[in-house]
């Protein structure tokens, strides 16, 4: 297949294209790098590859065929998302919108990166795709979590009205390489925090949880929803919830440091409880994870230590 995706040179992304190369698919990647990092598709030079710098809340041109748009196009980090509010708004409604516009044009599949967060602070534990969410709207998080429940919505109004088959992946925390050693985010903050030797930082009293799922583990559940005939959400994540501070402890623990956890006032709005019931994934798609977090945490923290030696 020839295969678009946005958003290519991020974290997900690039994991994304590697793993549609590897299968003999040609992909036209998609970054206006204001997260992304052109580092992690390097090494896609040379192969079907070509790469596009554009920013997709703009039109977006495609000579040729295409046989499926992936719209992974956007910050996903709190820290990206409060520092640019206004572009995670408009990559959430302005870009789905023009992804949207091109698998149609195209006649081609489309699957949309969402998110947990549309879940908010959920009241519901687990998370079904049935449940509707606890969202601030108006709140600091709004901007990255309304985006999405728009893209989600523009998304099921495309497959109703002009019949585009459309795949929704509501992705929980995802960790591996290629994240960016400031991403924000729990693990590669630990990790960067923990080989320097520094104070490791936990937001609030570090009981709140999370689910962490290894990116290998996640490409392979979203090409399995691509590949499915489903169209409603599907939830993609590791139901092995743990604690935050659990998860500090832990990296400390593997990287050998010296840190001491501090802790810091929570954020406004910041999830309480996150753990995605993947029945839907297991009975339709035949896909749950596979690599354990001791096994996913070693690979991600040597690919940091060799990062930040760079650095």
């Amino acid at each position: 297949m020839r295969i678009v995706i946005t958003g290519a040179a991020g974290f997900i992304g690039s994991h994304l294209s590697e793993r549609l190369l590897d299968q003999g698919h040609s992909v036209v990647g998609i970054d206006n790098l204001l997260t992304g990092d052109l580092a992690n598709i390097a090494h896609l030079s040379g192969r079907d590859f070509v790469f596009v710098r554009h920013n997709v809340t703009n039109y977006i041109n495609v000579d040729g065929p295409v046989d499926c748009v992936f719209h992974w196009a956007s910050p996903a980090s709190p820290i990206d998302y409060l520092e640019w509010p206004i572009p995670t708004l408009k990559v959430g409604a302005l870009g789905t919108h023009n992804a949207l516009g091109l698998a149609k044009a195209k006649g081609a599949k489309f699957v949309i990166a969402s998110t947990s967060e549309v879940y908010g602070d959920p009241l519901e534990h687990p998370q079904k795709e049935t449940y509707w969410g606890n969202v601030n709207p108006i709140g600091p998080r709004g901007v990255y979590d309304e985006a999405k429940r728009f893209a989600e919505a523009i998304t099921m109004a495309y497959h109703r009205y002009h019949g585009v088959d459309t795949k929704i992946v509501r992705i929980f925390n995802t960790y591996g390489p290629r994240m960016r050693v400031r991403d924000g985010r729990a693990v590669p903050n630990f990790i960067a925090q923990a080989l320097k030797n520094e104070d490791v930082t936990i937001f609030g009293s570090g009981s709140q949880t999370r689910s962490f799922c290894y990116i290998s583990d996640l490409v392979t559940g979203i090409l399995a929803l691509m590949a499915s005939p489903l169209n409603e959400p599907v939830n993609i994540g590791n139901p092995q919830e743990m604690s935050i501070a659990q998860m500090a402890e832990l990296i400390i623990k593997m990287t050998g440091s010296s840190s001491t956890i501090v802790y810091k006032p929570l954020p406004t709005d910041d999830p309480q409880v996150r753990k995605p019931d993947i029945t839907l994934a297991r009975t339709k798609l035949g896909w749950e994870p596979k690599v354990s977090l001791a096994d996913g945490l070693t690979a991600t923290i040597e690919y940091f230590r060799k990062k930040m030696e760079l650095t």
